[in-house]
């Protein structure tokens, strides 16, 4: 896509069972701006889908009746992700969209999702810094930064670098003034109030504690890695 273009931008997101709401409505948000975008939320029906948190998410189209996509998006979830990852019809959708896509991104541990449908072998990749062991099982060099962009392939860390994705993806969409104007209307200049973001500023115990509290999603795709690699 030629920055600054005209041309209507067809940008889809994944939706499925048990996926993080923030991992779609942050990069949701960013790129709903520009008036050249369209969006779609995509599931294989249009019935509602719950998110992780409880927010109740509806999708705008099916596998089925998808149009072309110039940017797929694949957000993550909570145990949801773990059948998302063995679904033929949902990674048969990704392979589908990637043979024309401009852009192949996930938020989170979405990257996991493209990795089992073969999508990130032999490209750089990131995901939240408590599951990139897995991604990793998965064959797929991992970088630990905030967004990685390795030719067509974005991915965002944890939940809340979505927005920080969304707006380099703009930028490659539609230029860097309207992604900075987007990230101006947004008021996009986070200061938190404790340095608790990362496992370095967090500390040693606070970081096992939420390890121990994500254990099960951990363990689940730690083995959901291995099956996948001896297929």
């Amino acid at each position: 896509m030629v920055a600054n273009s005209t041309a209507p931008i067809h940008i889809g997101f994944l939706l499925y069972p048990g996926v993080i709401q923030l991992d779609v409505l942050g990069a949701y948000q960013v790129l709903a701006f520009p008036p050249q975008t369209q969006l779609y939320l995509i599931s294989e029906t249009l019935a509602p889908i719950v998110s992780n948190e409880g927010l109740m998410l509806t999708p705008t189209t099916t596998f089925a009746n998808c149009p072309r996509l110039d940017v797929v998006c694949v957000p993550g979830g909570g145990m949801g992700q773990v059948d998302a990852m063995q679904s033929p019809v949902l990674l048969d959708f990704l392979r589908w969209q990637a043979q024309t896509a401009q852009y192949i991104t996930s938020v989170c541990t979405g990257s996991l999702v493209l990795a089992a449908a073969g999508l990130l072998q032999g490209y750089q990749a990131t995901c939240h810094w408590a599951f990139c062991d897995q991604l990793e099982g998965l064959g797929v060099e991992v970088v630990q930064q905030r967004v990685v962009c390795d030719r067509n392939r974005i991915t965002g860390a944890g939940v809340t670098s979505g927005i920080d994705f969304g707006l380099l993806l703009l930028a490659q969409l539609c230029g860097e003034e309207m992604a900075k104007m987007t990230q101006l209307m947004l008021e996009y200049d986070p200061k938190p109030p404790f340095r608790a973001g990362t496992p370095e500023g967090a500390g040693n115990m606070l970081t096992r504690s939420l390890l121990q509290v994500g254990a099960p999603l951990i363990e689940a795709l730690r083995k959901q890695s291995e099956v996948r690699m001896e297929h």
